[in-house]
Formats: structure tokens, C-alpha cells, sequence
């Protein structure tokens, strides 16, 4: 971490700060200062060209999928006013939904921008990642004990709540929280919630595998373990699986023996199928049933959201997320699902206008994770959205997410062939995993 340009300095220094921002309660704040100043810088790059110092000019052209990204989040914006016009909700509303789609939806869009045309390199946010393990780590002892020892759960609420957010979690220090199902203490590390934090230390564990250094690596994997673990999610635990081994699988998919071995397999199903559906239904049974309060909720919100979208709002929604009853336990409609949420709050054209892009960088990331090992973190970012999209709202929580969507751009760059970064890693060297 010798040789780095200004903006990697400065992203790696904010990943460095990590834990003391949150100590702050100001990470929800920095999301969006990151995005909006990075992303000019990178528009600025673009515009001036070769008048830039040397180690700061645009690796290249922006990518097609980049563009997509932009173009998608921008019909979101488009959406939202519709949304808002169609159900009168006023002027003030309106420009307070504005500015929440500039801190939520509009970073999906910079961040890949970000990534794509400055002159960033994956090692630097893979040792960020692995930096903030190391913080993680050191910090398990006494956040660990806490709930044993008598400290309370939340610390403070940060007076930059004030500028307003999804709700006070964003702007809270907490040691753990109690789950309300069973009274047993979950701990959610510097993330707003558990769940979340599980899927923070998949993508941890991701961006530790890309790590060179062994002692780096080895506490990116294992301050990422430990998070997954303490915040007893059920998404995490999958996550962890799939979204690591996954991509490590796809280059099977240009070997001969492995379609062979597959069609085995196939053939095999005539004889084991039932019994295995049968597993499988008994898998998916007590995977729902570990938190069947939970499960409840979050399907009850996503029938209701459902409904009200076909009936009231089909093109574009209600325009904002809506109070919920006591029957989803007052849980907004419109949230826990970043699809049907969609679908809710900005309706059929707010969900397509996510799901092109999103599409369409899982398909560039599967393609080239089956060629070789450039694929497989991208792929297991895509992967790890993949799974938060079906439990959370991404566009909330992509003011943490922002190393791993820096390098979907990164990885759009290096498939559209754009002039490398000088001293960039190879991004199709082997791997330690």
C-alpha cells in the first residue's frame, strides 16, 4: 500500500477509518460523500482527458453496462416523480424522496462508475476489506461479551441524524441488539442490522480470498466468518456457501467431464429424485422455521405489496413505502424486498429499470468467471446482491456495499479491454482460492 495513486489512497484510508466512522455514526453520511465526489472526479477525468496529471486519467471509455446502471437509476428518479405526481403527495415530499434516491439508488450507478473509469485497483479494496477485519477482530472481545457483561445495546444515536435517513438505526452505535423472537442477543458489528451484517462479512470474505498476503487474507476470512456467525442470519450462512464457491465452480462448465459427470447425475434422479426433493423440502422447512416469526412478516409484506401494486399502481407505484399494520408487526410495505418493493414504490417500469442492468452484469460476470479467475469476485458480489435483494432494500444499504460495486466497474473495464492502470494487478493471474 506503498505505490498508491490519489484516489486509491483516499479509498483505502476510508476503508482504513471504517470502525471510527461508525463509532461516529456517520458510515451513512460517508456512502454518499464517497459516491457524489468520486463520481465527479470521474466525469471530470472523462471531460479533461489527457489535461489530467498522469495517474489520475480515465482508464478508458465508460463501459455499455456502466451506461445501463446510469440510465436505469436515472428512469428510478424518473419513476419516483411520476409516482409522486400520480398520488399528489406534494412538493416537499417529493424533493425529500429526491434526495433519498441521491444517498440510495443513484450510488449503484456512480460507484460502478467510479470503478470503471479511475484508476483503482482491486488489491487496494481487497486490503481495505482485510483492514477492517483486522479492526472487526480486535473489537469481537468486548462486543462479544457485552450482553454477558451488563453493557447496554445501543451506545448512542449520532446527532447526524439529523439530516435525515431511512430510519435512527443508520445513525446508532449499538455493542448487539436482543432478537425479539428468541431473547438471545445477535451482534450486527458496524451494519444497521444482523442481517445485513451477515451478507457485509460474505463480501469480506470475497475480497479476502483476492488477497495476496497470507496473514491479510487469513483475517479477512476470519473476521468475515465471525460476522456471519454472530449475526445468526440464515442468509448469511447460505451466502457464505454459494457465493464463494459458486463462482470457483463455473469454469466447470467448459470441461468435458464435468458435462459427462452432470449427465451421470441427471440420469441418476430417476432413482434418488424423489427422495432428494423430499430433503430438500425438509431443508427449506426448517431453514424457514429457525426464524418462522420473521419468515411470516417478511412473506405477508411482500403478498400485500403484491396486491396493492397489481391493483392500485401498475406502471409506477405509490411513489414512497407506505405504513404497515400489526399484522406485518407495523414493518412498512414496500420494504424487506428489493423487488417487490419495487414493484410497490416505483412499480413494473421501477423494477425493470433494476432489473436490465442488474441482468446484465450477473450475465458479463458468469461468462467471464467460467473463463478464468478475473470472474469469480465480481461474480460473488452479483451473487451476494442477489441474496440481500431477496431479504433487504439494496439501494438503503449500498453506502457499505460500495467496495464490492466499485468493483463491478472495475470488472466492466477489464472486459471491455480499456487501457490498464499502471501497476495494476493481473486480473487473470491465479488465485490463492
Amino acid at each position: 500500500m506503498t505505490d498508491l495513486n490519489p484516489v486509491e489512497r483516499f479509498i483505502y484510508r476510508t476503508l482504513v477509518w471504517t470502525w471510527p466512522l461508525y463509532g461516529l455514526g456517520a458510515l451513512y453520511v460517508v456512502g454518499p460523500v464517497i459516491a457524489w465526489l468520486l463520481g465527479g472526479l470521474a466525469v471530470l477525468v472523462l471531460y479533461l482527458g489527457s489535461a489530467v496529471r498522469p495517474d489520475l486519467r480515465a482508464t478508458g471509455p465508460v463501459p455499455p453496462v456502466v451506461w445501463a446502471w446510469i440510465v436505469g437509476m436515472f428512469v428510478l428518479l424518473v419513476a419516483l416523480w411520476v409516482g409522486h405526481l400520480d398520488w399528489a403527495l406534494g412538493l416537499k415530499q417529493t424533493i425529500k424522496s429526491s434526495i433519498g434516491w441521491a444517498k440510495g439508488w443513484a450510488l449503484l450507478a456512480l460507484f460502478p462508475l467510479i470503478g470503471a473509469v479511475l484508476p483503482i485497483r482491486r488489491s487496494v479494496l481487497a486490503r481495505g476489506q482485510c483492514v477492517i477485519g483486522l479492526w472487526t477482530l480486535l473489537l469481537a472481545p468486548i462486543l462479544l461479551a457485552a450482553p454477558y457483561i451488563g453493557l447496554p445495546e445501543r451506545i448512542f444515536t449520532s446527532p447526524l441524524r439529523a439530516i435525515g435517513g431511512p430510519g435512527p438505526e443508520y445513525f446508532s452505535v449499538y455493542f448487539f441488539t436482543w432478537d425479539p423472537a428468541s431473547w438471545t442477543p445477535r451482534w450486527q458489528f458496524y451494519a444497521p442490522w444482523s442481517p445485513f451484517a451477515a451478507l457485509l462479512g460474505v463480501v469480506m470474505v470475497l475480497f479476502a480470498l483476492e488477497e495476496r498476503n497470507i496473514k491479510w487474507r487469513s483475517i479477512g476470512i476470519a473476521a468475515g466468518i465471525l460476522m456471519i456467525l454472530a449475526s445468526k442470519s440464515r442468509m448469511g450462512l447460505v451466502g457464505l456457501v454459494a457465493c464463494t464457491i459458486g463462482p470457483r465452480m463455473m469454469p466447470l462448465v467448459l470441461r468435458g467431464w464435468a458435462w459427462q459427470v452432470g449427465a451421470g447425475l441427471t440420469a441418476s434422479l430417476a432413482l434418488f429424485g424423489p427422495a432428494l426433493a423430499a430433503a430438500a423440502s425438509d431443508a427449506v422447512a426448517a431453514f424457514k422455521g429457525a426464524r418462522a416469526d420473521s419468515t411470516r412478516v417478511r412473506e405477508a409484506l411482500q403478498r400485500i405489496a403484491s396486491e396493492r401494486w397489481q391493483n392500485d399502481a401498475y406502471w409506477f407505484g405509490h411513489g414512497t413505502i407506505q405504513p404497515g399494520s400489526h399484522a406485518v408487526e407495523y414493518m412498512p410495505i414496500g420494504s424487506h424486498h428489493t423487488w417487490f418493493g419495487l414493484l410497490f414504490v416505483k412499480g413494473l417500469v421501477g423494477l425493470l429499470a433494476l432489473l436490465v442492468p442488474f441482468v446484465w452484469q450477473t450475465l458479463i460476470a458468469l461468462i467471464d468467471a467460467a473463463r478464468g479467475p478475473r470472474g469469480y469476485l465480481p461474480l460473488g458480489v452479483m451473487m451476494t446482491l442477489t441474496l440481500l435483494s431477496f431479504g433487504e432494500n439494496i439501494e438503503t444499504e449500498a453506502y457499505l456495499l460500495w467496495p464490492g460495486l466499485v468493483v463491478l466497474g472495475i470488472h466492466a473495464r477489464e472486459c471491455a479491454g480499456t487501457a490498464d492502470v499502471q501497476g495494476h494487478d493481473n486480473p487473470n493471474r491465479s488465485r490463492p482460492f
